[in-house]
């Protein structure tokens, strides 16, 4: 199983070659690669070195996966390539995701939907990815009308550029600035880039993501999505309104016995999720479950994941698992 880890020295990059070793997945032949300036040097992965290569020669030596996190021009150029030769590219930007040929997949909602004919597959948002794990499983029970989604994301979505400026701000130093503003001691409701309609497009994937994942477009989606001061994970606090009564201990069962959430809600307790504590792990956690009493059938929650695992690289990752337990490559 010859893997292409493409961006392997970036921040998704590297947490892809950590989650790929601690899952222990079926790896003879690690391919790393990264941009021109990049070639040459040496990762270590699994006690091995290897040898950072160039995208022409990762695509000649016809790996058998390729998990791609570059940037969306990156992916439209070469994932084609890639696919041509017959690689399957899982691509964690945004290039394939709104493509109607191409699967937008959260391995434990749609995996299903895949076949070995897709050789080209698209990760989503990692703020979409930690709401729609939510999502799923209630749309199924009670089903979905609208949901209000406020976002409080961490700076390591935007990378190391934004990490540096928080470290600098923090040790009062000047540097290259990520963001128009300071971050620390801030929050930006700016996240991407703002579009006609005044929301910006981190917004907007909120909004058709989950309605393609969900393979329901009646789910209306409305999101503001803010930049803060913290390296853990995306938090997100969530209004969902549905089409018809619900219980709210029958809520927190079906969250809890869904796979890959971590239903932590007890206020007696102050149990409830934070970034702090979201790091480093690779699940959902939710809590705040509690009844929207200005609305009929309406329900807040509170969302927090790991933005660079669940949130990109594990999903990814988890993603490639299933294509090899079900030989579909």
């Amino acid at each position: 199983m010859r893997i292409a880890v493409v961006g392997a020295t970036g921040m998704v990059g590297e947490i892809m070659l950590k989650v790929l070793a601690e899952r222990n997945f079926p790896i003879t032949d690690l391919i790393p690669v990264a941009s021109e300036r990049s070639v040459g040097k040496q990762i270590e992965f699994n006690g091995k070195k290897y040898t950072i290569m160039s995208m022409e020669d990762a695509v000649n030596m016809k790996p058998e996966i390729a998990l791609f996190s570059a940037g969306g021009s990156t992916s439209l150029e070469w994932a084609p390539k890639f696919a041509a030769v017959g690689t399957t590219v899982i691509d964690n930007s945004s290039a394939w995701r709104m493509d109607p040929t191409k699967k937008l997949v959260v391995p434990e909602i749609n995996a299903s939907q895949l076949t070995k004919e897709d050789k080209i597959i698209a990760n989503p948002n990692c703020s979409t990815i930690q709401l729609v794990m939510t999502l799923a499983p209630l749309h199924k029970k009670y089903g979905i009308k609208r949901v209000i989604v406020s976002t409080y994301q961490s700076i390591t979505g935007t990378g190391v550029k934004a990490v540096k400026q928080l470290e600098n701000e923090y040790a009062n130093e000047k540097g290259e600035m990520a963001y128009p503003y300071p971050i620390h001691r801030n929050a930006l409701p700016h996240c991407d880039v703002f579009e006609e309609n005044g929301y910006t497009k981190e917004e907007m994937k909120l909004a058709n993501e989950t309605k393609k994942i969900l393979c329901d477009d009646s789910v209306l989606v409305a999101a503001t999505a803010v930049r803060i001061p913290v390296v853990g994970g995306h938090s997100e606090t969530v209004n969902i309104e549905f089409t018809k009564d619900y219980d709210v201990n029958d809520i927190r069962r079906i969250l809890h016995d869904t796979p890959g959430i971590v239903v932590q809600d007890n206020t007696d307790t102050n149990t409830y999720p934070m970034p702090l504590y979201a790091e480093g792990k690779d699940d959902v956690f939710v809590g705040r479950i509690r009844r929207d009493f200005t609305r009929d059938n309406a329900v807040n929650m509170w969302i927090v994941a790991d933005n660079l695992r669940k949130g990109a690289a594990t999903n990814t990752i988890q993603i490639a698992e299933y294509l090899v337990a079900n030989k579909l490559v």
